[in-house]
């Protein structure tokens, strides 16, 4: 009898414990699927605020930190000059530059690569933020930039 007792507890303590990981696996995936990200925007910019809120929509968790001039940040985070568009963003130690796609943040924070950010340089119409209606949507890419400041094509739209 006290065998089977043991037993049952264990077994308990088994699935309890399972349970437990199963738990916790489950939070940090989402996690990584809806990141905290910070917003460094001009208070009067409706582009910016319209790409906060596409942000929002895909389930990130945003705070807006508005500034009349963002050049520190830029410097701070390594947004290179030639990339440069009306806000910037940082998410789990990246940097999101302008108008990037919600997919293609997703995209970063489960490959994880090893550079510094992505960018869309400029304000492209039809980009995230820049879809207002009656307005023709134009193709442009992502960037990413590395560690040295060099850019590649993350992402064609």
């Amino acid at each position: 009898m006290k065998n089977s007792q043991k037993n049952i507890k264990s077994w308990l303590f088994g699935v309890c414990l399972t349970s437990v990981l199963v738990a916790g696996t489950l939070l940090n995936s989402s996690k990584t699927n809806a990141a905290d990200i910070v917003v460094y925007k001009n208070p009067s910019c409706g582009c910016c605020g319209k790409w906060v809120e596409h942000m929002q929509e895909a389930g990130y968790d945003v705070t807006v930190k508005n500034r009349s001039n963002l050049n520190a940040e830029k410097m701070l985070y390594g947004v290179p000059e030639k990339l440069q568009s009306c806000h910037t963003a940082v998410v789990d130690g990246y940097f999101i530059e302008g108008h990037v796609p919600a997919s293609d943040v997703k995209r970063l924070l489960t490959e994880r690569p090893a550079i510094r950010g992505l960018a869309v340089p400029g304000m492209p119409s039809g980009s995230p933020g820049m879809d207002y209606p009656g307005t023709k949507a134009v193709a442009y890419q992502v960037y990413a930039v590395d560690k040295n400041g060099r850019n590649t094509v993350f992402a064609n739209h």
